[in-house]
């Protein structure tokens, strides 16, 4: 329930609206403003830029500004890296970082995956070793986006070999722009190097960098996992923040209903029984997983850690699967064409290349799987072998 348009907040909210709002406002102008004004993550802390608001206030203020068409609020629900540093960051590194965040002024990736530790992420072994005041990282990432620019990474190592795999990690706030880390691209089958792997020789990181208890590094990533899988399940394409290229850069995201629409009546298809159902199935299935999403929403809002979000990106992912075959499918043979000659069927094709990308990305359709299944549904947890065993004496594959 919205709150009342009489509260303090929302006065306040259309008092400032109406002193600076205006549509040709200068935008990066407006965003200062917003951020500096405590606008941009109202359910934050005053000190941290928030205002300290609790969920029905923080909506009820949104309302104000999205009536108004002005931008501004909601990045203390969609903004991973700031979300994740105000968690688990220390004040320093906070004061530093925050506002840049929340200016997008920052690169940032994300330095998870390994040659061998991708759907486990537990199993990485890249390694920090303490030296005096900083950490001395050895290792290798993959799948990394935006690595190319970015001038922060959001990096788990471990530090700990004696404790089994899910403790010992440790997450740091990782600088990029230093020797030692070599970026090198990876062509994906849509012809675009949205990834890379990431090699790190002897780079280093400051303790002061370091987000949340030595060796709990895996609690840390929970929540940034969170964030990003709310995200990934309620867009239809991955936010990374970090300036890389996208599908949307090259004029191809995912293709929304109305646009499927379009092109069935543009191809005479639009009479064709089955694809009219396949056309309202996919409305349903987003329409479907947009309530999900608000359902994850307002669990994360209410202080939860919501497995819900899994269910949402476990779903946005059917839908990109099934939004590219049914874009084929109204092409009918046109579509195993390809090429700029041929711009429909080169933009189906690349539809159902790309919807692997969330099939992939923040963490696989098998493991929101898991999640679901253990979190959600109640079923019994996979048999782990190496649980509880130091990862000095796991085996290796």
């Amino acid at each position: 329930m919205i709150a009342s348009h009489t509260s303090p907040a929302v006065a306040e909210a259309q008092s400032f609206l109406a002193e600076h709002w205006s549509t040709d406002v200068d935008r990066r102008a407006w965003r200062e403003l917003v951020v500096d004004e405590r606008w941009a993550a109202l359910r934050w802390p005053s000190e941290w830029y928030g205002r300290d608001l609790d969920d029905e206030e923080a909506e009820a203020v949104e309302a104000t500004f999205a009536a108004a068409g002005a931008p501004g609020p909601g990045q203390d629900k969609y903004n991973l890296w700031a979300g994740t540093l105000l968690a688990h960051g220390g004040d320093e590194l906070k004061a530093r970082m925050l506002r840049p965040l929340l200016l997008d002024e920052v690169a940032m990736c994300l330095l998870y995956s390994e040659p061998g530790a991708g759907s486990d992420l537990a199993a990485i072994r890249t390694t920090a070793v303490r030296d005096g005041d900083e950490w001395v990282v050895n290792g290798q990432k993959v799948w990394t986006s935006g690595a190319q620019g970015a001038d922060y990474g959001m990096l788990i190592a471990r530090t700990d070999w004696d404790q089994p795999k899910h403790r010992g990690i440790t997450f740091f706030w990782f600088p990029m722009r230093q020797d030692g880390v070599e970026v090198r691209p990876l062509r994906q089958a849509t012809g675009d190097a949205r990834f890379n792997e990431v090699f790190l020789t002897d780079a280093r990181v400051p303790d002061s960098h370091r987000l949340g208890e030595l060796g709990k590094g895996w609690w840390v990533l929970q929540t940034a996992l969170t964030y990003e899988r709310a995200v990934m399940g309620v867009t239809q394409r991955r936010s990374e923040g970090s300036g890389g290229a996208t599908a949307e850069a090259h004029g191809r995201i995912p293709v929304p209903d109305t646009s499927l629409v379009r092109l069935a009546r543009e191809t005479g298809r639009a009479g064709d029984p089955v694809i009219r159902q396949d056309l309202a199935r996919l409305h349903a299935m987003r329409t479907v997983n947009e309530w999900n999403g608000q359902r994850a929403k307002a669990v994360a809002e209410a202080g939860g850690s919501s497995p819900l979000a899994s269910l949402g990106k476990l779903a946005m992912s059917g839908i990109l699967h099934f939004a590219g075959h049914l874009q084929g499918e109204i092409l009918g043979m046109e579509g195993t064409l390809d090429g700029d000659a041929h711009p429909r069927a080169r933009d189906a094709n690349y539809s159902q290349l790309n919807a692997y990308f969330t099939s992939i990305g923040g963490g696989t359709d098998q493991i929101q799987r898991n999640i679901i299944g253990e979190r959600i549904l109640g079923l019994p947890r996979e048999p782990e072998v190496d649980r509880g065993t130091p990862f000095k004496d796991v085996a290796r594959s």
